[in-house]
């Protein structure tokens, strides 16, 4: 771990499941309800860098989260991201986007294009529940 990353020692996630290999914590942005963070538990900052069976379980992590949102939120898109430009830290982004969110069809990222509609957030418990049934144990009590 590295002590000056801000993945390897986060202030206060919100944290909805967990294993060994990653964590996926819900990312506080009104602006994206149901935006998720997996990211991996150790300080890699290359997919290609894990072995491939970890690559493996952080992808159907990945997956697990697109598939929960999905059905908890019908979006009209899912995008996933891992960029760690900024923070080379191995994390994907899984993001629930709307036709009338503030940025569509961009990026979350790009300037606003208008006033967003904001959709209504899944609620954590209701999340991480999902995730249990997709994935298995782990992450904060029921």
């Amino acid at each position: 771990m590295a002590t000056d990353c801000e993945l390897c020692k986060p202030p206060g996630e919100d944290l909805l499941w967990q294993d060994e290999y990653c964590r996926v914590v819900a990312v506080a942005d009104t602006r994206f309800p149901g935006f998720c963070r997996v990211i991996l538990q150790s300080h890699v900052s290359e997919m290609t860098d894990l072995d491939p069976s970890v690559r493996q379980r952080v992808m159907h992590t990945v997956y697990a989260v697109e598939s929960a949102l999905r059905a908890l939120m019908q979006p009209d898109k899912i995008n996933l991201a891992s960029l760690g430009n900024i923070v080379p830290h191995l994390h994907w982004h899984v993001i629930p986007r709307f036709r009338g969110d503030s940025h569509f069809p961009d990026p979350v990222w790009a300037p606003a294009r208008r006033e967003g509609a904001v959709a209504p957030s899944p609620s954590a418990i209701e999340l991480a529940a999902r995730l249990r049934r997709e994935l298995g144990p782990g992450g904060p009590p029921a």
